[in-house]
């Protein structure tokens, strides 16, 4: 069984390891897909939710839920229709979340992951973190469309939208290092040496990792 939940801040690299960690182990992805699939169990029709993210946000938790992403470049993702609540909407994520890890296989980047199934000891918890000027050096590079000025900005937003998501709904500081397992600069070493890293850690015995 091979189970990770990643959280990553901005320009830290996590839609570039996420999926290419998921390669390198032979377990699914999941990230942009969970809004589908949460989706699918509102009974929302992807359309109607992807109609919904254009439209401006009004209240606090859907301006959180409409941040709440695992891309480095802060693209949002869908939101449900007025007619659902943030509740809902979280309950929904969270099923689909251990759903996935009921499979005893996944790399899941974002969606508060870590905090849902930190008590699953199956789960290896990582953070993928830096020095904000490294982070933003990294987004650029990684989106060559991205200037500095929008990249500072998109840092700003996405980081604050993360640990407000986390600490209104679940109470916690998502850049806690007690929440993880593994905490990596993903600034100071290159990509692929963190997939590495996180592919080696685990194979660490789950009876080891509390």
């Amino acid at each position: 069984m091979t189970l990770v939940a990643i959280s990553a801040s901005f320009g830290a690299g996590g839609s570039r390891i996420g999926p290419a960690l998921a390669e390198r182990l032979g377990v699914p992805f999941l990230d942009r897909a969970i809004p589908l699939r949460v989706a699918a169990q509102l009974d929302v029709e992807p359309e109607v939710a992807a109609a919904r993210d254009e439209q401006p946000g009004s209240g606090r938790m859907e301006q959180l839920l409409r941040g709440f992403i695992g891309s480095d470049t802060g693209v949002p993702v869908p939101v449900p229709p007025e007619s659902f609540t943030s509740e809902d909407f979280r309950q929904a994520t969270e099923e689909v979340l251990r759903q996935q890890a009921a499979t005893g296989e996944g790399v899941i980047l974002g969606r508060a992951a870590v905090v849902v199934l930190r008590e699953d000891a199956r789960v290896l918890r990582v953070r993928l973190d830096g020095p904000q000027e490294r982070r933003i050096e990294q987004a650029m590079a990684m989106a060559p469309e991205l200037d500095r000025r929008a990249a500072e900005r998109a840092a700003r937003q996405t980081d604050r939208t993360h640990a407000d998501y986390a600490r209104h709904l679940y109470g916690v500081d998502i850049r806690d290092p007690m929440l993880y397992h593994l905490v990596v600069d993903s600034t100071a070493l290159p990509l692929d040496a963190c997939v590495e890293l996180i592919a080696w850690a685990t194979a660490t015995p789950t009876a080891a990792r509390g």
